[in-house]
């Protein structure tokens, strides 16, 4: 009888300690929930501050029959290969886009982006539209933002095409996961001032109007009046859907196909700026 009393008793005490180390467990768990919880938070924010700590300023304009994007372009050494410098990459044909943020995180997304437009042409048989590939992009930035251990890439993507049933697009990703299509958008330090100022351009108006040129002369006019500075050929970097192919006629075909303006392209444009003003 003592026997059953005392392992009766030892066995009150077990299921008593396991009850407790069971709340003692979850609490803990809570616990490191909500630090995860406000440590995903605080990356998301370091995320989008090391945009604007980039320093470099980029504007994306969608026109009635082209997408423009242009970005400010610095070389930070005299010994680099000002060729090697670049926040512009075509993403396939007929997509490309313009980085702002950090460059090695910007590498890595455009690598992940021509892969998943590679793989969306290899399994439909026509080009990734570009608020598709904007989602499927966005989509991969929200699982960074899930756990504490997967850093979200401190870059903001702003994307351009033109196809047949859209149209120019215009597209924008945050490191949160978050996208959504502009008539017009900024990214960088100068972000807020240069949304302002393309508000006033296009108020009441569903895209820029005008000709590629005039996109592109618009874009460079933004960049050069929030930052109150007058840009040589070689400070900025333009890439355009909706332009004709280099050497041609600037009134020749349209192209859908994403390229970047060379130096001689861009200087064409300042001058065409200044005769104006």
């Amino acid at each position: 009888m003592r026997l059953f009393v005392y392992g009766f008793g030892t066995l009150k005490w077990m299921i008593g300690s396991f009850k407790f180390a069971d709340i003692r467990l979850e609490r803990t768990f809570v616990a490191d929930a909500r630090s995860n919880f406000h440590n995903i938070l605080f990356l998301i924010e370091y995320a989008f501050k090391a945009i604007t700590a980039a320093n470099i300023t980029t504007v994306g304009i969608r026109g009635k029959n082209c997408a423009v994007v242009i970005s400010q372009k610095k070389v930070p050494d005299k010994l680099m290969d000002p060729a090697s410098v670049t926040y512009i990459f075509s993403l396939s044909p007929s997509l490309g886009c313009v980085m702002t943020g950090s460059i090695a995180d910007a590498r890595a997304s455009v690598t992940r982006a021509r892969g998943e437009a590679a793989e969306f042409r290899y399994k439909y048989g026509y080009e990734m539209p570009c608020d598709v590939l904007s989602k499927r992009l966005a989509n991969i930035n929200q699982v960074y933002t899930q756990r504490a251990y997967m850093r979200p890439l401190g870059v903001s993507m702003t994307l351009i095409s033109l196809d047949d049933e859209h149209g120019p697009s215009l597209y924008k990703v945050d490191p949160a996961g978050y996208y959504t299509g502009y008539k017009a958008t900024a990214s960088g330090p100068k972000q807020q001032e240069a949304i302002n100022f393309l508000e006033k351009k296009l108020k009441n108006k569903d895209a820029a109007p005008g000709s590629w040129e005039e996109v592109v002369e618009l874009a460079i006019t933004t960049l050069s009046t929030v930052l109150s500075q007058d840009f040589k050929a070689t400070e900025i970097e333009i890439g355009v859907v909706g332009a004709p192919k280099e050497g041609d006629d600037e009134q020749g075909e349209p192209q859908s196909l994403f390229r970047k303006l060379s130096v001689d392209e861009i200087d064409k444009r300042l001058q065409s700026i200044a005769e104006k003003d």
